[in-house]
């Protein structure tokens, strides 16, 4: 990298020039895909991580000041603090919320995570296979397309969002609310110790 020339890009960016910008873009491009190939964020594919790094980028852009950092170093540590961020956001999160919490197969199953011995396990997991159908049975069928396309079908949501020609980003966003509300039709008191 030039040094001297991404700081004057970077000056002309914070002026507003977009041909500045997207110099810029092409400076920092082999460090953001270098930094997305090598990160792995639980629930985040390779297209968030990326876009999480061009997001920072610009931020970085607009509350630069030059009189207290060089811009590169001040970049690059912004984008690596951000990812490191999501890294440390993603371990504490707990399990309930990843895609461990409902796994669904052909036969509808919910696998658990422990052991199957106790007549009582066996017994909550025909009940949830009940209560999912029924909440299955409760979506919308734009929402039941999306689940069958996913995780019937085994399909990526990149897919998805291809066959659907919306957005990356709007197809998980659908996906996450889905989730939720079949964790919502799902969830009730006496399966609230299972779930949660």
């Amino acid at each position: 990298m030039n040094y001297d020339k991404i700081e004057n890009l970077v000056l002309l960016a914070k002026l507003g020039e977009e041909q500045a910008k997207e110099e810029l873009v092409k400076e920092f491009k082999p460090y953001i895909l270098n930094l997305s190939k090598k990160t792995f964020i639980n629930g985040f594919e390779f297209e968030d991580i990326k876009s999480e790094c061009y997001r920072v980028l610009f931020n970085c852009i607009r509350l630069y000041n030059p009189e207290k950092h060089r811009f590169v170093a001040y970049a690059t540590n912004g984008i690596r603090n951000s990812i490191n961020f999501l890294i440390r956001s993603s371990i504490r999160k707990d399990k309930s919320d990843g895609p461990e919490t409902l796994i669904l197969d052909d036969n509808l199953e919910n696998i658990l995570s422990h052991d199957l011995g106790f007549v009582e396990d066996e017994l909550f997991n025909v009940i949830f296979r009940a209560k999912l159908k029924e909440a299955l049975n409760k979506l919308e069928y734009d929402e039941l397309e999306l689940i069958t396309f996913v995780f019937f079908r085994k399909k990526s949501l990149m897919d998805y969002s291809r066959y659907k020609n919306t957005t990356y980003r709007k197809a998980v966003t659908k996906r996450n609310k889905i989730l939720d509300k079949l964790r919502c039709l799902i969830s009730k008191e006496e399966y609230h110790m299972y779930l949660n």
